[in-house]
């Protein structure tokens, strides 16, 4: 059979097919899998207690339950879910904002589907815009939203080197040129891959940037505040019309749900709230009605600070210990790791790409992320962008532990050998 240019574009690979591919064939096969390339929470005992006893009380709910499995919510989602959210974000986030802001989305991937084709392509008159990235490495997931249309422009961050391992990106805010071509400003922070959470500065001035030039800025929050807050140095939560926030459930523990949350104008609602309609006539009920009691009483914003944020702060300093000490000499630097639940290690000089890095990690039983796939809209050739991997410390410590320490033995041996080649 023969399928449209769209068809054929599904079928052509992927790196977020990949991805997820890889994690279902760690989760599910025979053989011994490290799964430090996959984007899964960790799952936090007390987190899950949580969770456990708020489906318990849902099921124990007759009305509720018959309610969840029985009945469609509207296209925009919860109603009960959307009003307790938007009463949390005025009184303990101070925000201007009422349901008329606030859809459910079936996940975040399925969130920026939508605002990216609502701000980017083809507009009146024939005029043609992208989805401005200010800096990258970015998400993954963002790269093949445009089913073979390249709906993105990125920019080379700079790079501030830290002491004798660390590294961080920032906005080159002298080189960010934003044209009439640019339909929305869009980043992650905290950033996936690299745990990079942009200072306040940085999102000051993206936010003026975009309200001068009369395009939103699309903030996507799946690792940050107001939940699950995976941030670790002080950043500012805040929200304005012109800004369009887009949260999740999955990182506070719950990705099997697939609950996504986009906090923006009317206008913006309104049309996300046509998609969910067109493409899957309404979102799924079962994350905002297990959280929904959580976000009455304020409860999500207590479990996403006082668990969730402090179990992965205590993670990654071990993770970064055990990194230290399989690199020994080599020349890597780690991203400083500001949230999110990754580490994003960079080995300046790697004589083979990090693609074919991740093949030989993958023979060995460790799942990593080849650094080339987190860079959309970028076709400047630059070196740095394959000589860079994603790891997840989310998994168990014995896992990661031991992860590490082989990307150790298998990056050594790219640099042996190629010190042979050239002797």
């Amino acid at each position: 059979m023969d399928f449209s240019t769209f068809g054929n574009f599904l079928t052509s690979g992927s790196g977020i097919l990949t991805l997820m591919e890889d994690i279902d064939s760690a989760l599910t096969g025979s053989a011994e899998m490290r799964l430090l390339g996959g984007g899964n929470p960790a799952r936090i005992p007390q987190a899950q207690k949580f969770f456990r006893n708020a489906m318990v009380d849902l099921l124990a709910d007759g009305e509720r339950f018959e309610r969840l499995c029985g009945d469609y919510d509207g296209a925009r989602g919860n109603t009960r879910f959307i009003d307790g959210l938007a009463t949390l974000l005025r009184t303990r986030g101070g925000w201007d904002v009422g349901p008329q802001n606030i859809a459910i989305t079936n996940g975040s991937q399925s969130s920026f589907n939508v605002l990216f084709h609502l701000f980017s392509g083809e507009f009146s008159q024939g005029k043609k815009r992208k989805i401005l990235l200010p800096l990258a490495p970015e998400y993954i997931g963002y790269a093949d939203i445009g089913m073979g249309e390249e709906l993105f422009h990125s920019y080379r961050p700079t790079i501030e080197i830290r002491g004798e391992r660390e590294f961080k990106y920032h906005v080159d805010f002298d080189r960010l040129d934003i044209s009439d071509e640019v339909g929305a400003i869009a980043v992650s922070r905290p950033t996936n891959p690299t745990g990079n959470v942009l200072t306040d500065t940085e999102v000051a001035h993206l936010r003026e940037l975009s309200i001068r030039h009369g395009i939103p800025f699309i903030l996507d929050s799946a690792y940050g505040g107001p939940f699950p807050n995976i941030v670790f140095p002080e950043a500012d939560n805040l929200w304005d019309g012109n800004t369009i926030l887009c949260l999740s459930l999955s990182k506070l523990g719950l990705p099997g749900l697939r609950t996504g949350i986009i906090v923006a104008d009317e206008k913006v609602i309104r049309a996300v709230t046509a998609a969910n309609a067109i493409v899957s006539l309404a979102p799924g009920s079962t994350g905002p009605a297990l959280v929904c009691a959580m976000v009455e009483d304020g409860s999500i914003l207590d479990l996403s600070d006082q668990v969730i944020r402090p179990y992965y702060q205590e993670r990654v300093k071990q993770a970064v210990v055990w990194v230290t000490a399989a690199m020994g000499n080599l020349p890597c630097r780690i991203h400083t790791p500001e949230g999110a639940i990754f580490l994003w290690l960079w080995f300046e000089g790697l004589p083979i790409t990090s693609e074919e890095l991740y093949t030989r990690l993958k023979q060995r039983g460790v799942l990593v992320i080849a650094g080339e796939h987190f860079f959309p809209g970028m076709n400047d050739p630059w070196t740095h962008r394959h000589e860079c991997i994603r790891i997840s410390y989310a998994q168990d410590s014995k896992s990661v532990q031991s992860g590490i320490a082989i990307i150790g033995e298998e990056v050594a041996r790219a640099y042996n050998e190629d010190a042979c080649r050239t002797a």
